[in-house]
């Protein structure tokens, strides 16, 4: 185990943070316009969200990097920013820990399918070379991948992210599936764990996809099937749409109820994805603070 995760660890269950996109657009972020560029346009307003975070508690957080591959990029007509967009994400997430939560930079996905032949996997695997090694000579602490639905996609993230020698998170969404508990294509939380560790990832973990009480079985799966700690950030609920826009219904105090059952089913990294907030994560720190050793304020 990497030593920063050793450390990290040590006390307990580490909180993360909470939901980027819908954050942004509470400052905003218009529905369609790429969040990622609010790097180099709106700096400040990333700031904000990042620094909400590490006052509320976070332990980790993230950077406003989710979208900023080449290949999504490009269909943006911006491929040439990336470098520019991930350095910028990372120094301001740095600069709104101050300190106080190291920053796991992140790479989300393509947005195309290798299934279909949208996309190669030589041209995946470059992208999220050149992100990743961006993100690492920017500062970040770690790498998270994150919001993968298409195994083969996230392990040319893993093998990239690796190259930076830094810690490496990957995590799926499980949302099909008649129990909700398979991945887009169809693969088991025992068959994601097996393999994102068998390729290296240091951490393994789900995010979206749906609410945090779906999350504590997909976690004990896999738990079960891995040594390697898991990450876990699920979604306030699955959101209804009012006058365009997502709306999501539970609360702090119900979503952070689910988080000692959620620790019992053996998550090591515990935060929020879609229609999270700030307030989810203070609520998580108070369940947490007597487990985790968390200090006050």
């Amino acid at each position: 185990m990497h030593a920063l995760l050793r450390e990290l660890l040590g006390s307990g269950p580490v909180v993360t943070d909470g939901a980027w996109g819908t954050q942004l657009q509470a400052e905003g972020l218009s529905l369609g316009e790429c969040p990622d560029v609010w790097n180099i346009s709106n700096p400040q307003k990333v700031f904000t969200v990042a620094h909400s975070y590490v006052d509320a508690g976070s332990q980790v957080i993230l950077t406003n990097t989710f979208g900023a591959n080449g290949v999504r990029l490009a269909e943006q007509g911006i491929a040439e920013k990336a470098q520019e967009i991930n350095r910028r994400g990372v120094e301001i997430s740095r600069e709104a820990s101050g300190g106080r939560a190291k920053v796991f930079a992140s790479i989300g996905p393509s947005g195309k399918l290798l299934l279909t032949g949208d996309t190669s996997a030589k041209e995946l695997e470059s992208a999220f070379a050149e992100q990743a090694e961006a993100l690492a000579q920017a500062g970040a602490h770690g790498l998270v991948i994150e919001t993968m639905s298409d195994l083969d996609e996230a392990l040319l993230a893993v093998r990239a992210a690796q190259a930076t020698g830094l810690p490496v998170v990957a995590s799926m969404v499980f949302d099909s599936g008649k129990a909700r508990d398979r991945t887009l294509m169809g693969q088991a939380p025992e068959q994601i764990a097996t393999a994102l560790a068998a390729a290296g990832a240091d951490v393994i973990g789900a995010n979206c996809g749906q609410g945090i009480a779906g999350f504590i079985h997909i976690c004990k799966r896999l738990r079960s099937a891995t040594d390697r700690p898991i990450w876990i950030k699920p979604n306030a609920g699955l959101p209804s749409v009012v006058e365009g826009k997502a709306i999501y219904s539970v609360t702090a105090a119900e979503f952070s109820s689910f988080v000692p059952a959620l620790i019992e089913a053996g998550a090591s990294f515990i935060g929020g994805c879609c229609g999270t907030s700030p307030e989810f994560i203070s609520a998580m720190v108070s369940k947490l603070r007597p487990r985790s050793g968390i200090p006050d304020g």
